[in-house]
């Protein structure tokens, strides 16, 4: 059986503890990916740039960042050994968050993802999260603000 994975995004503001403006997007509706029991790891991959004076990136930035994301969505929705669950964009950093059913083959999946691109400045951790601790403070974001 394959498992049906949402499509279904929400986005709100919200501020870093610096009072810098960063937009979280966030997937809906994960409860079967979660009760599936298979996405335990969860992979932050990050991007810090120099941005603008609220923390934003300039507009060829944005485009960059966007081609990456359209790039790790498009792999991961093919093949879901991850699934993309969270998007956080401002105070100088955009991260990806990741469940994972292996860091080994999330490794070989995201370098597949993004083997067009020059190499670029990401930046990962791993986690083990089989809770969806981060997910779950994600979605206070969503329904209670910052």
């Amino acid at each position: 059986m394959k498992l049906k994975i949402s499509d279904e995004w929400w986005t709100v503001p919200t501020e870093a503890e610096n009072g810098r403006l960063i937009i979280v997007t966030g997937r809906a509706d994960m409860a079967t990916v979660r009760s599936s029991g298979v996405f335990n790891y969860r992979v932050d991959v990050s991007w810090h740039y120099d941005g603008d004076v609220g923390g934003m990136p300039d507009d060829n930035l944005a485009e960059l960042l966007g081609a990456v994301h359209d790039a790790l969505y498009d792999a991961f929705k093919r093949d879901p050994v991850a699934v993309m669950t969270g998007v956080y964009t401002g105070d100088d950093c955009r991260d990806w968050i990741f469940y994972a059913r292996s860091l080994h083959i999330f490794r070989n999946k995201i370098n597949e993802a993004l083997a067009d691109f020059d190499p670029l400045p990401l930046e990962f951790a791993a986690y083990d999260d089989p809770d969806w601790e981060e997910y779950d403070e994600m979605q206070l974001v969503n329904t209670h603000g910052s």
